[in-house]
C-alpha cells in the first residue's frame, strides 16, 4: 500500500522528498516556527500516514530562519485553551500527544535538526525523533512550568528521563529552564552538535545513511526500541529473537551475505 506522500503537498509546514528522504521544515520564521491547531492536526495525520508509505526511508525534521520550534502559538492556541470546557482541552492534549505517538510509530528514523529556539511543544518534537542534532546556539526548554502547567506533555515524564536520566529530567520539568547546545550534548540530548552553517547538511547526511541501509530491519529496529521500554529482560530477549528471525528471511539479509562473501559493500532495497 502507497500513500504517495513523495508528492504530498503540506499546508502548514514544507515538505520535501529528495529520493528516499523528506524533509519535514516548520516554517513561521517570523514567529520562531511556533504550532497551531491547524499544524498539530496535520502533523498527527502525516505520521499516522507514513507507516504505510513504502518510498520514503527516514526523515529529517527542523525549523526555518535559525530556530527550530517555539511552541503552542500564544495567541493561536493558548489563548483560546484558557476558554475551552475540559472535554475540548483534552481533544486537544490528546491530539497533541498524538503528534508524538505517532512519530515513535512511523518506521522511519526522525534525525531532528535542532537550532536556535527549541521549547516547549518544539523540545517534545525534538525529544520524539530517534537522533537529535544541535548547536551551540540553541536552548531546549520544555517550559510548561512556566505557564502553570505541568511537565507531563506529548510524553515528557516517559520519554525524557530515558534520554537524559531521571535526576536531569526532574529539574528541567520542574524549574522550566533553557538546556544550552553544549550541555544538551554532554548529557545526552543531542547525539551531536554541529555548526549552524552545516546542521541541515549534517542531519541529511546522517538520514541518507539510515535510507541506504537495510531499512526494513531499521523498522523493526525503531518497534523494539519502543515497545522494549515496557518489558522485561526474559520478554525482551524473546521478542527480539523473533524479530531478528523475521528479518533474516529479507532479501536484505541474503544481500549482505552475498556481498561479504564477494568482498563488496551491499546494496540493500528495502525488502
Amino acid at each position: 500500500m502507497k500513500t504517495g506522500l513523495s508528492n504530498y503537498k503540506a499546508e502548514h509546514f514544507l515538505w520535501e522528498v529528495d529520493g528516499k528522504v523528506a524533509t519535514l521544515t516548520l516554517d513561521r520564521p517570523e514567529r520562531k516556527n511556533p504550532l497551531t491547531f491547524e499544524s498539530y492536526a496535520e502533523l498527527r495525520d502525516l505520521f499516522d500516514a507514513l507507516r504505510y508509505e513504502e518510498d520514503i526511508k527516514s526523515i529529517v525534521l527542523t525549523g526555518s530562519g535559525g530556530n527550530f520550534c517555539a511552541g503552542g502559538d500564544v495567541f493561536e492556541i493558548i489563548e483560546p485553551l484558557t476558554k475551552m470546557t475540559m472535554p475540548e482541552m483534552l481533544k486537544f492534549t490528546r491530539m497533541t500527544g498524538a503528534v508524538v505517538q505517532g512519530m515513535r510509530a512511523c518506521p522511519q528514523p526522525i534525525v531532528a535538526a535542532i537550532d536556535g529556539i527549541c521549547v516547549g511543544a518544539g523540545a517534545c518534537l525534538a525529544m520524539g525523533s530517534d537522533l537529535r542534532f544541535g548547536t551551540v546556539r540553541s536552548k531546549v526548554a520544555f517550559l510548561f512550568v512556566r505557564v502553570g502547567l505541568a511537565g507531563c506533555d506529548m510524553g515528557a515524564c516517559n520519554m525524557l528521563p530515558r534520554i537524559i536520566g531521571h535526576g536531569r529530567t526532574s529539574e528541567l520539568l520542574y524549574t522550566g529552564r533553557a538546556m544550552p547546545g553544549e550541555e544538551a550534548e554532554r548529557w545526552g540530548f543531542y547525539n551531536r552538535l554541529c555548526e549552524s552553517e552545516s546542521l541541515l547538511e549534517d542531519a541529511t547526511k546522517m538520514a541518507k545513511r539510515i535510507a541506504d541501509g537495510p531499512t526494513f530491519a531499521h523498522g523493526v529496529t525503531k518497534r523494539m526500541l519502543h515497545t522494549e521500554w515496557d518489558m522485561g529482560i526474559d520478554e525482551a530477549i524473546e521478542e527480539e529473537a523473533r524479530a531478528q528471525a523475521i528479518c533474516m528471511q529479507t532479501n536484505d539479509f541474503r544481500r549482505a551475505f552475498e556481498a561479504f562473501a564477494e568482498k563488496r559493500e551491499p546494496v540493500f532495497e528495502g525488502d
